[in-house]
């Protein structure tokens, strides 16, 4: 049976509905940064999906591949995630300015996944898809220490669950801890192509540190 981040690591991928206290361990990424509104057609954020999907189906069907990958297990591919930020001092996100966000659009990699790995991974990608992976990145993330939570709904929708998170956060001494390197974390366990917008679930995690 192909090995499943989100069973295996529920406390990250199925958090409750009310916001909790997590330390995220180090991760790789297949990554591609870009700007504007997530929804336009044709736009960064669109473009980029197809990039992603395809170095990580390129690694886990490796299995038929004459590469081999030296610690390789099959598993299913993980959701799709994003790191967004706008030009702001207070790293906070105003979802009425769409076309201000920064993101990190990724999917988690395993472990086993070496530089070379990903290299010959997107050099297949190109090659099968006939598109440009030049954008592509192999990113490792450690967020560290966060609040997260479970938001069910659109995601319009997030400013009252991320309040939520916010007065849980300052209730039990954290404040947040907002940088280039640690940024709002979504990670989308719904399709909005399949699933209706009061269903869609999305994990959402921010930064903290103790006051």
């Amino acid at each position: 049976m192909a090995y499943d981040f989100k069973k295996e690591f529920r406390e990250l991928y199925r958090p409750s509905g009310k916001p909790g206290v997590v330390t995220v361990p180090p991760m790789s990424y297949v990554a591609v940064r870009g700007k504007g509104d997530p929804n336009a057609e044709g736009g960064e954020y669109q473009n980029a999906l197809p990039l992603l999907y395809g170095v990580a189906y390129t690694i886990k069907m490796s299995k038929k591949a004459p590469r081999e990958i030296e610690g390789y297990f099959d598993f299913v591919v993980p959701p799709l995630e994003g790191f967004w930020w706008q030009d702001r001092a207070d790293g906070e996100i105003d979802y009425a300015r769409k076309d201000d966000f920064n993101f990190i659009s990724c999917i988690r990699l395993p472990d086993f996944v070496t530089r070379e790995d990903f290299d010959w991974a997107v050099s297949e990608a190109a090659v099968k898809k006939k598109l440009d992976f030049s954008a592509v990145e192999l990113l490792r993330v450690d967020e560290g220490l966060c609040v997260q939570c479970m938001h069910t709904g659109p995601y319009d929708d997030e400013p009252a669950t991320i309040d939520g998170m916010r007065t849980f956060a300052a209730e039990r001494g954290y404040a947040p801890d907002f940088s280039e390197a640690r940024q709002h974390h979504e990670i989308y366990l719904s399709d909005p192509r399949k699933c209706a917008p009061e269903k869609l679930k999305t994990v959402i995690r921010h930064p903290i540190k103790l006051i």
